[in-house]
């Protein structure tokens, strides 16, 4: 592991930018990596042995080819059906991996109900039945596989009608059975929660955890100081660089990111595997 390379980033299309952008914000000065799978996306419908296979040739261009010193599998259906894997293959690789957020939702529900949107290869995954295993004792928890948004979402849709139209049917239910939490169990979901706070209204509480992955990284991996100052991983620049690839279209990948993250990309260059 080369400590002085980029953290990889990579997810089956563009839904991990939203960890991203927490990443950026605890490290500003550290070089990332991001690939997007986008030829693939999305992986939620997918064989496991697909996404293991799709999974294990990213780590590999990400750790051999860019010398990536972590991995953020910022995306739950991969984490579910390939994080094992991974960590078998790179033992010497941190690799950060993601998980609908059960628990924090489970704690914070006032009814007693919860709802849960993600992929359907996530919610069928042996991480997630165990999640519910452990922390819903007491909860009344409602899933939704929601077909249809990380589509929105990859072609920068955020609130068009069809976004709206979907949001509705899926959680119109869960609001019907009481649910006054919301878990966003896809990284791409949080550019919908604009959109989804509005039409559940204010008393619904939406979860996610790109944060929470973005700090685990942070304490994994050991950058930054003790007293918050965040180091470069290039001594004669200051600024992190963040070089994106995707297997997909670059030019829609170019234009999508900078929509969803809200500044210029210079370019998206082809995932080469």
């Amino acid at each position: 592991m080369d400590q002085h390379g980029p953290i990889g980033v990579f997810d089956s299309g563009l839904g991990g930018l939203s960890v991203l952008r927490e990443l950026v914000r605890l490290v500003p000065h550290d070089d990332i990596v991001y690939v997007a799978d986008s030829a693939h996306v999305p992986y939620g419908t997918k064989p496991p042995a697909f996404i293991q296979e799709r999974s294990l040739a990213i780590a590999r261009f990400l750790v051999d080819c860019l010398h990536a010193r972590g991995v953020v599998v910022a995306c739950n259906t991969a984490t579910t059906h390939a994080v094992a894997t991974l960590r078998q293959t790179f033992p010497a690789v941190p690799i950060v991996g993601m998980e609908p957020a059960v628990k924090p939702a489970a704690a914070a529900t006032r009814s007693g109900v919860v709802g849960v949107l993600a992929t359907p290869a996530t919610l069928d995954g042996e991480r997630f039945a165990d999640l519910v295993e452990r922390y819903t004792d007491g909860i009344e928890l409602l899933t939704q596989p929601s077909p249809g948004l990380v589509e929105c979402v990859e072609t920068g849709d955020v609130d068009g009608p069809e976004t709206e139209r979907l949001l509705r049917a899926f959680t119109g239910p869960m609001l019907g059975r009481g649910a006054d939490t919301i878990v966003l169990g896809c990284t791409h979901y949080p550019f919908l929660r604009d959109t989804l706070q509005r039409l559940v209204g204010p008393d619904v509480t939406l979860i996610d955890t790109g944060e929470a992955v973005a700090r685990q990284t942070v304490r994994v991996l050991g950058v930054g100081d003790r007293n918050g100052g965040r180091r470069s991983t290039r001594e004669d620049d200051p600024t992190g660089r963040i070089t994106y690839y995707s297997s997909g279209d670059v030019n829609e990948a170019k234009r999508v990111i900078e929509l969803l993250m809200h500044q210029p990309v210079e370019c998206v260059l082809p995932l080469p595997v």
